[in-house]
């Protein structure tokens, strides 16, 4: 290609990223008793910000405002709206979730900061759901006190995944930064649980999916996968356990016929303590702290936490409600900074992996006549 060729597919590019509407990023404040406000006031408070997305926050401008004042923050300029149609795109826009007779309490846990929580939660997965907003971005919440009749989950991805899921798409968890991305067969089960949910046909399936994320959620093509495995020394050929022999290859053995690049099992010990993890796309653990000890010790404050298998895009910061720190300022905004570049970016490699799937080559149909072979194109239409 020539010099003006390449200038004119830089302008050609240049050209579809300006003229795309500007994404809407809804924002959940999360437990107001924790860092959630912080986070967002942080992340909020470059104006560049708002050139790149509108945010819509679900939650309270009082709370908002007495975490910029406790924690000694630039106040941000809130645009209070009662829907999220009504959103303006230069400005960072509120709906008030909760009364504003909420009480708040830095660093401690209580019912109410729990219902306030999922009060944003549930409005925000409404617009999510209904398209009012293009991706979800998360606070933390605390686990326990959000806990009531209408949220009996342990997290945020099994909440989602019953909400969003329609009891067909399962939610996988994703912890990633711009090294390592890391998948989880088991999300927040306990120890004692694990080895009976790693069977063949779970661990079959957590493949695929991871798969199929990263191609169409992170772009990337034929992507290597590793396993890991769920005993010590991947098992010892049976001397520690028999979940290497029995479920684990032979579902990569399966996957691998798929024609999915999958590897291992392998030892995590000795996996992550090589930093063989760098030769992968991505990384699939059998549990918890298995995948997220190492990825969070790799991440510091970067990491970010991803929703997949859903056909709704939702992020969230890798950490936790930080009550030991809460409205002391303290709280790092990058991690819920990342996660909002995240949302954005998986909503884009979405519509373009969309739209370079669709209907790749024209179907020609050929109607044979007596005289004559005439090739109808029935994809154009009269208009």
């Amino acid at each position: 290609m020539g010099c003006w060729g390449k200038m004119l597919k830089f302008a050609v590019n240049i050209h579809k990223i300006m003229s795309e509407r500007k994404l809407k990023i809804g924002i959940t404040h999360g437990d107001t008793n924790g860092v959630g406000y912080e986070v967002i006031i942080k992340a909020l408070e470059n104006p560049a910000m708002t050139d790149l997305f509108t945010p819509v926050i679900y939650g309270s401008a009082k709370a908002a405002a007495y975490y910029a004042k406790t924690a000694k923050l630039t106040p941000l300029n809130l645009t209070q709206i009662a829907d999220a149609a009504q959103a303006k795109g230069d400005h960072i826009n509120i709906i008030n979730v909760v009364d504003e007779s909420l009480k708040i309490e830095p660093g401690q846990e209580s019912e109410e900061a729990g219902k306030a929580a999922f009060a944003a939660l549930e409005r925000a997965v409404t617009d999510l759901r209904s398209g009012a907003i293009d991706a979800l971005v998360t606070a933390p919440i605390n686990k326990h006190s959000i806990q009531s009749d209408h949220f009996p989950f342990p997290g945020h991805t099994e909440y989602l995944e019953s909400s969003l899921g329609d009891g067909e798409k399962h939610a996988l968890m994703i912890l990633c930064n711009d090294t390592v991305r890391v998948a989880l067969v088991t999300i927040h089960e306990p120890i004692s649980k694990v080895a009976t949910m790693v069977t063949r046909e779970n661990v079959l399936r957590k493949i695929e999916e991871f798969n199929a994320s990263l191609t169409r959620d992170f772009g990337i093509g034929h992507p290597r996968i590793a396993v890991l495995a769920l005993n010590p020394h991947s098992g010892e050929e049976g001397m520690i356990g028999t979940e290497e022999q029995q479920e684990i290859t032979p579902a990569i053995e399966e996957a691998r016929g798929k024609k999915i690049n999958c590897f291992g099992p392998y030892a995590a010990d000795g996996f992550w303590g090589s930093g063989m993890f760098g030769k992968f796309d991505g990384v699939l653990a059998m549990y918890h702290d298995q995948g997220l000890a190492p990825f969070k010790t790799l991440a510091m404050n970067a990491g970010v936490n991803f929703t997949a298998g859903l056909d709704y895009v939702r992020t969230s910061p890798d950490h936790g409600t930080g009550y030991d720190i809460a409205g002391s300022g303290k709280a790092s905004e990058e991690s819920f900074r990342q996660a909002i570049y995240t949302a954005i970016d998986v909503v884009r490699n979405r519509r373009r992996h969309e739209e370079a799937t669709r209907n790749p080559l024209k179907k020609h149909y050929v109607e044979k006549n007596k005289k004559d072979n005439v090739v109808l194109d029935l994809t154009k239409s009269d208009d």
